[in-house]
């Protein structure tokens, strides 16, 4: 073994000691940097090359470290289910944002709800019922009127205004999608080449798996890392990413609540199939826009409660008389296009054209004022028809507001039980920082060491003792 041999050991010390220093440095420098994985050195110690024969001397000590590699300190099962967690958490914070703010708008209970609004014109009957021949409880019964017709236009209209901005959300998390996955495929292909150079690749990485995150919160994506070290993410069981390629998604359908019919979500070109988006912010848009979702049902309780209106009130007004003898008529109108809850009108203008006596009970009779005041009461009225559609949306809200409440702890977890892996701890970091220069220092005294016996051997052998 060559006397120089220690040289090269100590010099190797010095170099894996220095990388260590710069890999604490990158972990301390990206503490506070989202989505970063710390990284640790990897070393193994060479062994002593083998002798054998007339030559050999014996046992001999390795030949110092080699720097194997930069390791990113990541879990895949942690990472799995951080995405499996944030599809769920996105597809019901969705459906809680909409169904809450669909309760908002309906202002239930309170004064300016429908709830309201009905009772009043009710009220406004009984007053009229009370006092036949008051102009004024005319006047006020039309006035309600009005109020409820306008209360139930409006409500409706902030239902079909929802529906258009979960529309153009839908969209948008489309575009997104398609953007994130065309970013993953390109990451894919730098990686790719950066591992086959033997380059370190984990700042990429770590680029990477948040864009796989976030195409998991979009649309409930799953993701796969490949032997080569790219990432593969599939949408429906199909490869939304692999390798180097990515393809696009792109959704169909109507762009009102009044057109009717359901979104679809396909695979973007003329042969593209459809997707079954059932996670993620995009799923819990796509089932609140169905035709059966919450916006759709609570826009169709709106036309039913227009449409029973009409239909309960009519059916008595036309059977009574005006004060001077007159038939009455419809006193309300349903248009025929559009919307029953936008299509309703007021047929009635003046108090004079309340009929609100019974035929052959004379001009101060008050039986059909009476008898529509009591409609509010009806098991199948309007008033029972919208209590049970706030009910249904009641509950339904507080069932998706306590879904989205546990999975967004979930997904928290999630995050915590990754972070605690792979998140950078300032005071772990400052003791392997001073580890690291403890080694370097040790190392430049072995090489000191090394360079006075050295001294000694060249310069003062042979001259001892003289």
């Amino acid at each position: 073994m060559s006397t120089f041999s220690g040289i090269g050991t100590a010099a190797s010390a010095l170099a894996a000691a220095r990388r260590g220093m710069d890999v604490v440095g990158q972990n301390i420098a990206n503490q506070a940097t989202e989505g970063y994985s710390r990284q640790r050195v990897s070393t193994s110690a060479i062994a002593a090359v083998a002798q054998s024969g007339r030559f050999s001397m014996g046992a001999l000590p390795g030949h110092g470290v080699s720097v194997d590699g930069i390791l990113r300190l990541g879990d895949a099962l942690l990472d799995a289910r951080v995405r499996d967690t944030a599809g769920a958490a996105g597809f019901w914070s969705a459906r809680a944002l909409a169904a809450t703010t669909a309760e908002a708008a309906l202002g239930e209970p309170g004064e300016q709800g429908l709830s309201a609004r009905l009772s009043g014109f009710w009220s406004a009957w009984q007053d009229l019922a009370n006092t036949p021949d008051s102009g004024a409880a005319g006047a006020v019964v039309i006035e309600s009127a009005e109020e409820l017709v306008s209360r139930i236009g409006t409500g409706y209209r902030a239902v079909a205004a929802q529906w258009s901005d979960g529309r153009a959300a839908v969209d948008r998390n489309v575009s997104q999608l398609n953007a994130a996955a065309e970013q993953i495929a390109a990451l894919n292909i730098d990686i790719r080449d950066a591992l086959a150079a033997g380059r370190s690749a984990n700042e990429l990485v770590d680029r990477r798996d948040a864009l796989a995150q976030t195409t998991a919160r979009l649309a409930g994506t799953r993701a796969t890392v490949e032997t080569d070290g790219t990432l593969t993410v599939r949408l429906d069981g199909n490869a939304l990413v692999s390798g180097g390629d990515a393809r696009a998604v792109s959704v169909s359908g109507p762009t009102a609540l009044t057109d009717g019919g359901q979104l679809t979500v396909s695979w973007a070109g003329p042969d593209g199939f459809g997707i079954a988006v059932d996670s993620g912010e995009l799923g819990g848009l796509l089932s609140t826009l169905a035709p059966d979702g919450t916006l759709a049902s609570l826009a169709d309780s709106f036309n039913a409660i227009a449409a029973s209106l009409a239909e309960k009130v009519n059916a008595l007004h036309t059977t009574g008389v005006t004060a001077d003898g007159t038939d009455g008529g419809d006193f309300f109108a349903i248009s025929a296009a559009g919307p029953a809850a936008l299509g309703l009108s007021t047929v009635v203008q003046t108090a004079s054209d309340i009929a609100a006596a019974r035929p052959d009970t004379g001009a101060h009779d008050s039986g059909i004022a009476d008898a529509i005041s009591q409609i509010g009461r009806a098991p199948d009225g309007p008033d029972a028809k919208w209590t049970d559609a706030v009910a249904r949306l009641a509950i339904g809200t507080a069932g998706d507001v306590q879904r989205a409440q546990l999975s967004e702890a979930a997904s928290v977890a999630a995050v915590g039980a990754q972070r605690s892996v792979a998140g950078v701890d300032g005071d772990e970091e400052t003791i392997n920082l001073l580890t690291y220069q403890t080694a370097y220092q040790a190392a430049a005294r072995v090489l000191t060491a090394i360079d006075e016996s050295l001294d000694v051997l060249i310069n003062r052998t042979g001259i001892v003792g003289r």
